[in-house]
């Protein structure tokens, strides 16, 4: 089978693979119809995730078919088509009994697929723990509809959940590529007073501007002055870090009110200060990533509710053989990309 395969530091390749067997009851295989590139990957190919295996296939967002399950494999059964979780959990340690999956402490727990085993950027893939990691897509969900639940919505939906929102706070998101977006779509569900999106990026401001008219634009010059005129106690009451970019950190809390919540969801290239003679006094509850991605089944039923769309970020469209020009699209953001679709050829 065809699998993006991650070779060195800097270097995927489209390789042919044997197509992945059950290695345990509890594993599934599925054929993978759609799938996704993640910012994620990017930081794979850059080095940035050391835990990353060299000739792992890369991918952790797609849906596909489920072909086989092992013996004790009870929620899904051939043939149902699934979202795939982008982590892998057992659902019996202590941090999965309180909903903690993403620190599963599982030899495969967390964010594995695509990073420490083989991943979804092929025509097949063996999820471990199936039980745990797949969702049945109801029928009238289409397959883009669901492609980004199992990460980036996931995402998105577990920091507006932990960030404590309420009806009269001003909220503030820091960035507006896919997660940005899809932690917008979940905190307008939380109906706060006020919304603002820090974006520099002309094609993406432009993109919330078409899509979310109700969402007041800011960007990142003079960002602590216009929240504290377009907020009620000198600053945001909620603040959520989608960019990971040089200095949205620092944005981040100095954007906050005294008392406020900020909930950092971005992945960093390199650490961050925290200045803690500058924001003292200002007692901040800071609140972090990775995602615990443990709500797809709920995430599922709003997409079919109608009350999640996530497929206006489906911006461009690609075979798997063709996925080196997707990677080149998205890495460099070209033609105004926001995510890809990567469909297999033998679908």
């Amino acid at each position: 089978m065809l699998a993006y395969t991650y070779v060195e530091k800097g270097k995927f390749e489209l390789r042919e693979k044997e197509k992945p067997v059950l290695r345990d009851e509890k594993d599934a295989i599925v054929k993978v119809t759609l799938s996704s590139i993640c910012t994620s990957d990017l930081h794979i190919k850059h080095g940035s995730v050391p835990r990353a295996v060299p000739g792992i296939t890369v991918g952790h967002e797609m849906v596909g078919i489920v072909e086989q399950t092992g013996s004790e494999v009870k929620k899904v059964k051939p043939g149902d088509r699934v979202t795939v979780n982008v982590e892998t959990f057992c659902g019996k340690c202590f941090f999965c009994q309180n909903g903690y999956v993403n620190n599963c402490t599982d030899k495969d727990g967390g964010w594995a697929l695509g990073c420490r085993i083989d991943g979804g950027q092929a025509e097949y893939v063996r999820v471990p723990y199936a039980d745990q990691g797949l969702n049945v897509i109801p029928e009238t969900v289409t397959d883009e509809q669901a492609l980004f639940v199992g990460d980036i919505l996931a995402t998105g939906f577990w920091a507006a959940r932990i960030s404590e929102i309420k009806e009269e706070d001003t909220v503030l998101i820091l960035g507006a590529g896919p997660t940005g977006i899809c932690t917008l779509l979940c905190v307008m569900l939380k109906k706060p007073k006020r919304i603002i999106v820090c974006e520099k990026d002309e094609a993406r401001r432009a993109f919330v501007k078409k899509y979310y008219p109700e969402v007041i634009l800011a960007q990142p010059e003079n960002l602590p002055e216009f929240v504290r005129e377009n907020s009620e106690h000198g600053g945001a009451d909620v603040v959520l870090e989608v960019a990971g970019a040089k200095d949205t950190f620092r944005l981040a809390w100095e954007c906050a009110r005294p008392n406020a919540i900020v909930t950092v969801v971005a992945l960093y290239d390199e650490p961050q200060i925290l200045p803690l003679p500058d924001m003292y006094g200002k007692n901040l509850i800071f609140k972090t990533g990775g995602v615990d991605g443990c709500d797809c089944e709920e995430i599922l039923r709003l997409i079919e509710e109608g009350k999640i769309d996530t497929t206006p970020l489906i911006t461009h469209r690609y075979s798997l053989s063709h996925i080196e020009e997707a990677y080149d699209l998205f890495e460099n953001r070209k033609d105004n990309v926001i995510k890809t679709a990567v469909f297999t050829d033998n679908i």
